[in-house]
């Protein structure tokens, strides 16, 4: 799991049939040297993962990738390659 910070959300068009009632959301994965100096950076590249907690832009979200990604529609098969599994309410990083 790592942490990123939702900097937009995506619209499919045509609409995937497995992504129905989703949202993708375009997240920029945050260095440790970013998060330690509390600067609101990322500094990783963005990637898009299925938001289902209604993350909105700017706020941190901790996020899964690969296979993991998909354990939340199982036994249902979707295409995901990353998932925002919380909304970080607060962190504390040691110096």
């Amino acid at each position: 799991m790592r942490l990123g910070i939702v900097r937009g959300h995506v619209v499919l068009n045509p609409a995937i049939e497995s992504f129905a009632g989703k949202t993708l959301v375009v997240v920029e994965p945050v260095t440790m040297e970013n998060l330690r100096a509390n600067n609101g950076r990322g500094g990783g590249k963005a990637l898009i993962a299925v938001d289902e907690l209604g993350a909105a832009d700017g706020q941190m979200v901790a996020f899964t990738e690969g296979r993991e990604a998909a354990n939340p529609f199982w036994p249902g098969s979707v295409p995901v390659d990353a998932y925002c599994a919380l909304i970080v309410h607060s962190i504390d990083v040691g110096q």
